[in-house]
């Protein structure tokens, strides 16, 4: 356990870890299977220890997951507008996706902030935006504000982790992404109760 704490405390001590932190933020907004979250985690939590730089952490991070979004919006953007047009008229995929539209022109912001907090539901909702053509500017703007707060709210998580179990960095960095895992669960769990409050509510319509 001594020599794999040693790897990672040098690994994440790297002037290269901010790159890393950049890359796989960026690649996990449109491939949800890499761990974005848990990388910077575990940056956070090293940098308790004074090395790398919280606010560095927190920058890159942001920056890695802005990227990132941005990719999934123009792969939404390119592929899937042409896809949705072709839809015949009054086919269900063409009508979920003229709800989609709607729901996004009317809260797209709300939406687009809240999923950010979901591995996944952030993937599905950027390709969505592009692909019902979003506005770029709009996107940008509540994408800015949403991948800022994403990547305090993640390197905190560590980074507090870290001051409570000092001596303890498994401990710190169990500790913080089982509290993401938490929040994630508790903002599905919100999102499922207002889908199906709302279903209820158009059936009785």
């Amino acid at each position: 356990m001594e020599s794999v704490l040693d790897l990672l405390h040098h690994t994440v001590t790297s002037p290269w870890v901010y790159l890393v932190i950049i890359v796989v933020t960026a690649v996990d907004a449109f491939f949800p299977a890499v761990p974005g979250e848990t990388v910077v985690i575990t940056a956070g939590v090293f940098a308790a220890g004074g090395e790398p730089n919280i606010v560095a952490v927190i920058v890159t991070a942001a920056l890695g997951a802005l990227v990132g979004d941005h990719i999934s919006y123009g792969i939404g953007r390119g592929g899937g507008a042409h896809r949705l047009a072709r839809l015949p008229a009054e086919s269900r995929r063409r009508t979920s996706s003229e709800w989609a539209r709607r729901a996004v022109d009317r809260r797209g912001g709300m939406i687009l902030m809240t999923s950010r907090y979901v591995p996944g539901g952030r993937t599905a909702v950027t390709l969505t935006m592009g692909a019902v053509r979003y506005p770029l500017r709009y996107f940008l703007l509540f994408d800015a504000f949403a991948a800022g707060t994403w990547g305090t709210y993640c390197a905190l998580l560590g980074y507090f982790g870290g001051l409570a179990f000092e001596r303890d960095p498994i401990k710190a960095l169990l500790a913080g992404v089982a509290l993401s895992l938490a929040v994630t669960g508790l903002v599905e769990s919100v999102r499922w109760v207002r889908r199906r409050a709302h279903r209820r509510a158009v059936a009785r319509r």
